[in-house]
């Protein structure tokens, strides 16, 4: 599984949208061999202002514009902190994420895990695993540093069969397991980000998050374009459990 973020450039570094510049629109010409969705796409990415920031700042992807406008709302990312990025590739949110632990100065720390290979990021550590493999959560704990970790952020999306029902199951059904995971992994008091879809954050995730959690909220950042159904699912003030996770 992964987050299916278009892709921008490498490294890293702030963000904004604004500075006067105003960007030139590219017409997409129709070819023989692409389909009418392929050139909406291509049209939708070349004139999308996030696309081109993210080109210009270096980032990984538009959707590290989400992470950073989410962050700015709810101020939940700080030095320090111990961040779990789940379907991380390209990794957009692993770049804002090590930014805001300061995990290049060796104060916070970022382990991020996606099936699919990207290219390193200062202050991230990456694993190369599906994160529904049985042995990607004892091996996600195993690189925490000093305990469990603050916060578990997860841009997962299941890929999808064109059949609604079926793909918003499919969506949940990671969603509630990435909740699952972060409920056993956070330390008390700490953070859960997720992507869901529009139809319906189900009653057994939400049911879950508010029996773990003080606070849950839905969020639909700027970046997250408006026609789409996404959505996020941020959960914060983990309660903490007596269950023991296998981090000390």
């Amino acid at each position: 599984m992964t987050d299916k973020k278009e892709s921008g450039g490498k490294g890293g570094g702030r963000s904004s949208l604004s500075g006067g510049q105003r960007q030139l629109r590219v017409a997409v010409k129709t070819a023989r061999k692409r389909s009418v969705s392929s050139a909406r796409w291509l049209d939708r990415q070349l004139n999308d202002p996030y696309v081109t920031a993210a080109k210009r700042e270096g980032l990984r992807s538009r959707a590290a514009f989400k992470l950073r406008e989410i962050d700015a709302q709810y101020n939940f990312l700080k030095p320090g902190q111990r961040i779990i990025d789940l379907g991380a590739a390209p990794g957009g949110w692993s770049q804002i994420a090590a930014e805001r632990a300061k995990a290049t100065d060796g104060k916070g720390q970022v382990v991020a895990i996606d099936y699919l290979s990207f290219e390193p990021i200062a202050g991230v550590d990456i694993i190369e695993m599906d994160f529904t493999d049985p042995a990607a959560e004892d091996l996600l704990k195993s690189r925490l540093r000093g305990g469990r970790a603050d916060v578990v952020l997860s841009d997962m999306a299941a890929p999808t069969i064109g059949h609604a029902k079926t793909d918003h199951i499919r969506i949940m059904g990671l969603a509630e397991t990435a909740a699952a995971f972060a409920a056993d992994v956070l330390e008390p008091g700490g953070v859960f980000l997720c992507k869901v879809f529009q139809g319906g954050t189900e009653r057994d995730l939400l049911a879950a998050l508010k029996r773990d959690f003080t606070t849950v909220r839905h969020v639909k950042p700027p970046a997250s374009r408006s026609e789409s159904s996404e959505l996020y699912v941020l959960a914060t003030g983990f309660r903490g459990g007596s269950a023991s996770n296998g981090i000390t």
